[in-house]
């Protein structure tokens, strides 16, 4: 198999920049795009999708609304390497397997495929006047739910017959003048069902048939489920259900991206990486920023050499889709410094997503990374070279790298849970021809092309990174006759790059 290119990955929705794959492939063929990216992270919206902008999928088919073929053949030509989700947890109300289960009941060929909530905590709680279980208190004593009360949709089959089906995420049910329903919502599969496992495979193979090489499992901690055991991270179900994925995608050339937000003294990240597969550094975001305002880079130096020393496999990022990640750092930064750091993006507007709507246990902060860094652009240029120097797969939010700020329009015409919606503004054509007129962007795609082209930044090249004094940071990375080095003056906000080959300076 291929070795994984490790490149700049560049991370969209398909509709991100000027409206469909198409034009985001025109920017990569223009010259301001051109040998800037080597992947590109397309999120879900590529599928047939409703809900949570793609996360809940009604089947894997292409959204041609958004995606033409000729888009995804265009990326192959251009060497562009595709990091694709695949969803384990759940699959939309409105996929053709829940649908025929609400047609047809317990004739249904999916009867098994989702997760009848009664019959699976029979024997183990007290059944409600509402027509579901309540499980006896010591068995979910471990859990947490996404939202408030049970993670349960009750439905009614087209005999009227009713029952709970496990609904981990979002749901909706309305009911029209006839006292019809209708449904929306992300329902739980049942891992146990060979016909699940089928559809697995199927998904696999399909994602590959795009040109996939990376797959990120989005949520997959949620599915393995048993009795009295924890709804979340469940060992060692959690670690079977990644192995027998792996040697379902293995052969397909597919490589594995686990999804785990986990606090850093929990050590999640470590078995990820022991295990061989590579890791998510959600500690990043958070650290860059931290450096940069406390002029102290000690944090990420650590960080930097731990993952070093370990042997990890990461792909970073500073912004996403979703927010900054806050609760990941606990352990890797003090608790009143997160706050602090919290304090201050909040202070610059952006808003914080409490873990599964508890309040004061932050979970993340929905901003774009450069409104974040109070819209600064030497410091949005000092972000993105401590990224693209550090070890590991750099991935690039397109808003970031368009200087993006915070969209709070979207936020209010969103309706309720649209935080998210901060920093995830679909660029017109128009938008991106005047960003590209922007010092700070331009300087950005310029790092990208060093980052992606020379070729000191290899896989195996000897990496070493320095903090002499706390504002100064020094990353070097040698592969043969070539070395790159950047020397970050956090005090001061700059940075001096250089790249050589034979002690020549070319960069």
């Amino acid at each position: 198999m291929e070795a994984l290119n490790w490149g700049p990955m560049l991370n969209a929705y398909p509709d991100s920049m000027s409206g469909t794959l198409d034009d985001i492939d025109d920017f990569l063929e223009s010259p301001d795009g051109r040998d800037t990216f080597s992947a590109f992270y397309i999120l879900p919206t590529i599928y047939h999708s409703d809900l949570d902008r793609g996360f809940s999928v009604i089947d894997y088919g292409i959204n041609q609304e958004l995606v033409s073929q000729n888009a995804l053949t265009r990326l192959k030509k251009l060497g562009i390497d595709l990091k694709l989700d695949f969803i384990l947890n759940h699959l939309s109300v409105n996929s053709p397997q829940f649908q025929d289960l609400l047609e047809k009941g317990d004739q249904s060929e999916y009867k098994d495929f989702f997760i009848n909530w009664n019959r699976f905590w029979a024997g183990h709680g007290t059944m409600t006047e509402e027509g579901y279980i309540e499980p006896d208190p010591e068995l979910i004593k471990s859990m947490f739910f996404r939202k408030p009360g049970l993670p349960i949709l009750m439905v009614e089959f087209k005999d009227g017959t009713k029952a709970p089906y496990w609904n981990t995420f979002y749901q909706e049910v309305k009911t029209d003048a006839d006292g019809h329903k209708s449904y929306l919502g992300q329902m739980d599969l049942n891992i146990r069902s060979e016909k699940v496992w089928d559809f697995y495979r199927q998904v696999l193979k399909t994602l590959a048939s795009y040109g996939a090489r990376i797959v990120r499992l989005d949520a997959f901690a949620y599915a393995p489920k048993e009795v009295g055991a924890k709804n979340f991270l469940n060992e060692p179900g959690t670690w079977d259900l990644l192995d027998k994925i792996h040697q379902e995608a293995q052969p397909l050339g597919l490589t594995l991206l686990p999804e785990i937000h986990a606090s850093y003294q929990e050590g999640i990240y470590k078995k990820i990486g022991q295990k061989g597969y590579m890791v998510y550094d959600f500690f990043l975001p958070g650290l860059i920023i931290d450096a940069i305002e406390n002029k102290d880079g000690s944090r990420l130096s650590v960080w930097a050499g731990e993952i070093l020393e370990r042997g990890l496999k990461t792909v970073n990022m500073l912004g996403c889709h979703d927010g900054i990640p806050m609760l990941d750092l606990a352990g890797l930064i003090d608790e009143d410094r997160i706050q602090k750091l919290i304090d201050l993006l909040v202070q610059r507007g952006g808003m914080i997503k409490n873990l599964h709507g508890k309040k004061n246990m932050y979970y993340q902060v929905n901003t774009t990374y450069y409104s974040a860094l109070g819209e600064d652009d030497d410091k949005m240029l000092l972000a993105r070279a401590l990224q693209l120097f550090m070890p590991g797969k750099p991935q690039v939010w397109y808003l970031d790298l368009f200087a993006g700020k915070n969209d709070y329009e979207a936020v209010r015409g969103g309706g309720a849970g649209a935080h998210k919606e901060i920093n995830r503004t679909n660029l017109t054509r128009e938008d991106m021809r005047r960003a590209l007129c922007r010092n700070v962007v331009l300087k950005q795609l310029q790092l990208l092309r060093f980052r992606n082209t020379f070729a000191a930044f290899a896989p195996d090249a000897a990496i070493t990174v320095e903090n002499p004094r706390q504002n100064l940071l020094i990353f070097t990375w040698k592969k043969g006759p070539y070395q790159a080095c950047l020397e970050a003056d956090l005090a001061v906000k700059r940075f001096f790059i250089t790249g050589t080959e034979n002690g020549q300076q070319v960069f």
